[in-house]
């Protein structure tokens, strides 16, 4: 009776602790990166006190209330003080939150210059002198761009930034800035590492839970305005009522927050939900059916984003099972869509069991002769690189290639390979990258990101896609530390000439601390984090060597699978010879695909930047590098490079902990101590594997492994997360 008495008081503390601003291990981290902590610099503290004590707020529609809720969430918290919005004059107020059509002519004339720069999403945040005192005015064209606004203000304050000389004009560079969750209906997640999938289909549509309203929030926050509730490996159910009407329950959830829905289209839909015994996209009948589909989905849902297809790839159904190309299928849905501005959106992702050729060539092959024949409510998705979110990858040669259709990068923000969610990986290192490639299709300048936003060829239409790492965790994605991947997505969406180190310190004021002697090393470990797993896992270009289907470890020794691009030994062919791929033009010459004077740079192991070394070409063990290692020494370096880039992270947050929460140390620490384990696993295994084949001794410096290769290879991991689970 006694123990009984005593868990059940142990249970109603701990329910205490998390109903109150106690911190709590169980809610850590919920907040993302909108916690809202109290100003604790008192000059400071005062000054936004007096920039904020009347605030004049537009507020006529349900965006706007949603963004005069945020302003008062976020000042009543980080200034603990109930904010004053008042009904009066424009001009008696310290703030002023409008549209321009509620402005007076004189504050008009002082902000046109700037107002003029900003797109129906973008905002103006400018600190001007109206009459005898200073007023901040927050303005926009349209209500989106207020709700934007007023998330960047409270950033501004959240990073300790003064407003009184403020003068911001932004808008967004891309237009279409949308977040694939690889939800199954069963609510897995495919290559999901946070949990299970957010959306209960179950309890919709009348059960609303609050996560999807927190979700929406941490999204319009920082710009995202799409959403891909599904599995691009599409279950055709979800175009069916029943899942409808749920779809349309998110869909009004999201809509205050600037946020459209889109749906993955199983190309087979009619056969399989519609009663027709063809998918064939030139038959009249399979027309009709998406059309009425179209309609159905747009009488419940007025603003539908429309369609994201996965065809012909990986077992995919598409046109091409009816003898059609991927202009067939993608125009076939766009007219669909076309009477309700929807778009399909076309993954690029294909690569056939039937084609022996190089598979990091085949997009481009199949794609690059279609340009200028999609519809123009049609973008074509193409991942950043040509074989599969890889540690590091070149970039697409897609990219710059195809001047009349506009294409979407596709980031894959949940780290399937690179290290799931026990990883500290700093992903916007690795996005920009990619984003600052040149690929000199127009010269030099002709970089990705100019892809992308549609500078480079004048793309009406533009997006940027980052399939989601977010689960039913309590801190959203695992490890407390993604959450700076789904932020530094969506402010590379936003604005892709950003670098990775102003998102990792906006993330770090916000989330930890603005003291700069945590915010600076913090951000250190963090920049470091990218290039670390690229030394412990696949250094020198090594690529796609990780272990069958879960992917989680290393099994570059795998080559037993049914196709031969899916084992890891066909890309890294290993033999006495030595090591890498062969893609110059006396290999698969996929070099040629990329412009000049990549394409010669690329075919030369003396001009080929050696972090893409092995991608290209397959060199002798002995090769020299430009340090003057044999490559043999430079692969088992970079193994214990990266291996000892964690023990640095590890040493830099242990250097932290008296800035931040025990409950927040201890969280990363443990994380930290798996990844130090993990990236010896992997530096290891690969070496004793490719010691098979170099014949050489470890070079010095390289510590020596404690298990055996055989140990290595018998290793199973039925508890890995990401894929369906199998129980037999």
């Amino acid at each position: 009776m006694k123990l009984k008495f005593t868990l059940l008081k142990l249970v109603g503390i701990i329910i205490l602790c998390c109903g109150t601003k106690v911190y709590c291990q169980s809610t850590a981290g919920y907040d993302l990166w909108l916690p809202y902590k109290k100003v604790e610099d008192l000059q400071l503290l005062e000054q936004y006190k007096q920039a904020t004590r009347s605030i004049y707020f537009q507020k006529n529609s349900q965006i706007l209330k949603v963004a005069q809720a945020e302003l008062k969430k976020g000042l009543s918290s980080m200034l603990n003080q109930t904010p004053n919005f008042t009904a009066s004059s424009l001009t008696s107020n310290s703030i002023i939150i409008a549209k321009k059509s509620a402005l007076e002519q004189d504050i008009v004339k002082m902000v046109k210059a700037d107002y003029d720069q900003i797109g129906p999403e973008g905002f103006l945040i400018k600190a001007i002198q109206l009459k005898d005192k200073k007023v901040l005015v927050l303005i926009a064209k349209e209500d989106i761009g207020i709700l934007y606004g007023v998330f960047r203000l409270l950033r501004l304050m959240q990073s300790h930034k003064t407003l009184n000389s403020i003068n911001l004009v932004d808008t967004p560079k891309i237009a279409l800035r949308l977040l694939n969750h690889w939800d199954n209906l069963d609510r897995t997640v495919e290559r999901g590492y946070a949990g299970f999938s957010l959306w209960n289909w179950q309890k919709l549509p009348e059960y609303i839970d609050q996560r999807y309203i927190d979700y929406a929030r941490a999204n319009a926050s920082i710009g995202i305005n799409a959403v891909s509730l599904t599995n691009v490996n599409a279950n055709a159910l979800i175009l069916t009522p029943m899942y409808l009407e749920k779809v349309e329950a998110l869909a009004n959830v999201f809509r205050p927050y600037g946020i459209k829905v889109y749906l993955t289209a199983r190309f087979s839909a009619p056969i399989e939900i519609g009663g027709l015994n063809t998918a064939d996209p030139l038959n009249v009948e399979v027309q009709q059916w998406w059309e009425n589909k179209a309609n159905e989905i747009y009488s419940r849902i007025p603003d539908f984003g429309g369609f994201l297809v996965k065809a012909n790839s990986e077992g995919q159904p598409g046109p091409q099972n009816y003898g059609r190309n991927h202009v067939d299928g993608a125009n076939m849905m766009a007219r669909a869509l076309q009477p309700f501005n929807g778009n399909v959106i076309w993954r690029a992702f294909v690569y056939s069991e039937y084609d022996d050729t190089d598979r990091a060539k085949q997009a481009y092959d199949e794609f690059i002769p279609y340009d200028g024949k999609f519809l123009n409510n049609v973008l074509v998705q193409t991942k950043n690189g040509a074989i599969d979110f890889q540690p590091r990858e070149p970039f697409h040669p897609m990219f710059g290639a195809m001047p009349k259709t506009p294409l979407i990068i596709e980031f894959q923000i949940t780290q399937e390979y690179l290290g799931f969610s026990t990883h500290l990986v700093f992903l916007p290192k690795l996005f920009e990258e990619v984003l600052n490639s040149d690929t000199y299709r127009k010269g030099e300048g002709s970089t990705v990101a100019k892809v992308v936003d549609g500078s480079l060829d004048e793309k009406k239409i533009t997006g940027m896609a980052g399939v989601a790492n977010i689960g039913t965790d309590l801190n959203w994605t695992g490890h407390p530390f993604a959450q700076a991947n789904w932020y530094g997505f969506g402010r590379l969406a936003w604005d892709p000439y950003l670098s990775s180190e102003t998102i990792a310190e906006e993330w770090l004021q916000a989330t930890y601390s603005n003291n700069p002697k945590f915010v600076e090393p913090a951000k250190k470990m963090m920049i470091t984090s990218r290039e670390a797993v690229v030394n412990y896992m696949n250094p020198l270009g090594l690529h796609h060597i990780f272990d069958t289907g879960h992917h989680y470890g290393p099994g570059p020794w795998v080559n037993e699978l049914s196709r031969p691009e899916w084992n890891p030994t066909y890309y890294h062919q290993a033999d006495e010879n030595g090591i890498g791929f062969d893609r110059t033009f006396s290999g698969s010459k996929a070099t040629e695909q990329y412009a000049e004077p990549l394409r010669l740079q690329f075919n030369d192991p003396n001009t080929c930047p050696e972090e893409y070394l092995l991608w290209f070409h397959h060199l002798p063990w002995d090769y020299t590098l430009k340090n003057d290692r044999t490559l043999w020494e430079g692969i088992a370096l970079k193994y214990q490079e990266g291996v000892d880039q964690v023990a640095f992270m590890s040493n830099t947050w242990d250097n932290l902990k008296t800035y931040i929460s025990k409950e927040q140390y201890e969280e990363v620490r443990m994380l930290l101590e798996i990844q130090l384990k993990e990236a010896k696993w992997w530096r290891d295994a690969c070496l004793l594997y490719f010691q098979t084949y170099s014949k050489k001794e470890l070079p010095e410096g390289v510590e020596k492994p404690t298990q055996t290769l055989e140990y290595f290879k018998s290793l199973k991991f039925p508890f890995a997360p990401g894929i369906r689970p199998k129980w037999d």
